[in-house]
């Protein structure tokens, strides 16, 4: 699936439980999200900050262009599921 075709950005990074969480409920369905590291992409970085008062909180999930703090994952496997 190409990048512009998916509606799913999930905002992470290494050493976060809850991310390793939500990677292991995606399983199967993470190749239809857009995966940006945070400590990797300042960019990235600055739009968690922007969506959470200051703060780097992730996961930070983008569905349908809607940000989700530290959704809840059958959230994100369902948003994954309707691509």
């Amino acid at each position: 699936m190409s990048e512009e075709n998916k509606n799913v950005t999930i905002y992470w990074r290494q050493g976060c439980g809850f991310c390793a969480r939500l990677t292991d409920a995606v399983g199967e369905l993470a190749d239809k999200a857009t995966w940006r590291n945070i400590w990797e992409d300042d960019e990235a970085a600055a739009f968690v900050r922007s969506v959470n008062d200051g703060n780097e909180v992730v996961p930070t999930v983008v569905i349908n262009g809607e940000a989700h703090t530290n959704p809840d994952p059958q959230t994100v496997v369902d948003a994954l599921s309707a691509q």
